[in-house]
Parts: structure tokens; sequence; C-alpha cells
């Protein structure tokens, strides 16, 4: 499942930004089609709008992916510790070509389900766009919330199922066997269950088969 994984996000790095941002017409199409429209840009600052824009602590951006949406915050938040990790070698690399020339920004290629940190060491955790990808997501809950900090916050958005057939028919019969995405995902009653069953707090948004979040712990 790893190489599969590794393998996917190198052939589709020359396109990942644009289908994400909606960079040409055909990702327009196809974010449209198949997605209901939903605008990740939109998404994206809503859920980088959860971070202050003072913030000085400890961050983990897990999957950091390109940084396509975050390269922008990330290098403003000159006081913060900010580690981006992921699993993709090539989707780092990316990362590191934005970001790499930031003294407080470092960088890790590693498993969300086996995270470098001590307990409760960081502040925020961040993770855009991942969850949908990992393929043991209960052991990437369970990492993400053991490496959080009490009152930390856990800022997240990815896809779940149940809210578009056609979004949910991509998922299934392209996506997850092309290894973008692997499987099972969460419905949205799923989520919110196990967000709670981690997280004192729980505040959460659904945009067609997108849901974005902020919880602390």
């Amino acid at each position: 499942m790893g190489d599969k994984i590794k393998n996917a996000y190198h052939d589709s790095k020359d396109i990942y930004d644009d289908v994400l941002t909606q960079g040409n017409f055909l990702s327009k199409l196809y974010i449209k089609f198949f997605w209901s429209g939903t605008d990740d840009n939109e998404i994206a600052r809503k859920v980088l709008s959860y971070v202050p824009d003072d913030f000085d602590g400890t961050l983990l951006d897990v999957p950091v992916g390109t940084a396509v949406f975050t390269e922008e915050k990330w290098k403003r938040l000159k006081n913060a510790k900010i580690t981006c990790l992921d699993y993709s070698v090539d989707m780092l690399e990316k990362a590191k070509r934005r970001l790499g020339d930031c003294s407080h920004i470092s960088f890790i290629q590693g498993d969300v389900g086996q995270l470098p940190f001590a307990d409760e060491e960081c502040d925020i955790v961040m993770s855009m766009n991942g969850f949908h990808a990992f393929p043991d997501k209960e052991r990437a809950f369970q990492e993400t919330s053991r490496v959080l900090k009490k009152g930390g916050s856990f800022i997240a958005c990815f896809y779940i199922k149940g809210k578009s057939k056609r979004t949910d028919w991509l998922v299934k019969n392209i996506l997850s066997k092309k290894g973008w995405f692997t499987p099972p995902f969460p419905d949205e009653e799923e989520l919110v269950r196990k967000l709670h069953e981690l997280y004192a707090t729980v505040e959460y948004y659904v945009d067609g088969s997108m849901v974005y979040f902020k919880c602390m712990k």
C-alpha cells in the first residue's frame, strides 16, 4: 500500500497544484462535475484562518503536500516552529522548494501512523486533504491526538462519503484505485463521533463532500 501511495503522488506531482487550485479549464470542469463545485481555495482559506496570525508555538503540518495553500501563511509565522511532514518524497520536495529558505520550518519524510514527536509536543496539528489518503485512519486519528498538547487545536479538511453519489463513485472507482485516496472513508456521523471521542470541543462544517473543522483537546 505504501508503494502504491508513493507512486500515485509521484505520477501526479506535476498536476497536483492545478487540480486543487482549479488552475486551468479542465480542473475547473473536474471540480464542478465530480465535486459539486466545492472550492478548495475557499476551504483552505477557512482552515488557515483557524491559525492565529501571531501564532508563535509548535505546529505540525501533516501531510504538507506541496504547500500550495500554506506557503504564504507559514512564511509569515516567523516566531513559530513549523514541521512539515509527508509520506511522499515528491510532495515534500515541492514543499521544500517553496519553504526551504525559512529557518523556522523543518521537513520530515514520515508516516502519520508513527509520528516522530513526544506526547503533547504540538500546539497545533494541521491536516489538509490528508486523511482520505491515509491507509490506517484510526491510527492517524490517535497519533495526531497523541502529539497535541492539552488545549491545543487539531485543524483539518478532507473527503467524507455519503454526500454525493457522483463524488463517491469517483473516489471508489478511480481515485482509490489509482492510490490517491485509500478506503475506508468515514461518513459525517462516523467522523463527528470519532472527533467527540478524542476532543473536548468540535467545530465542523460540510461543503459538498468535503468537511473542515477545528477541534480543541
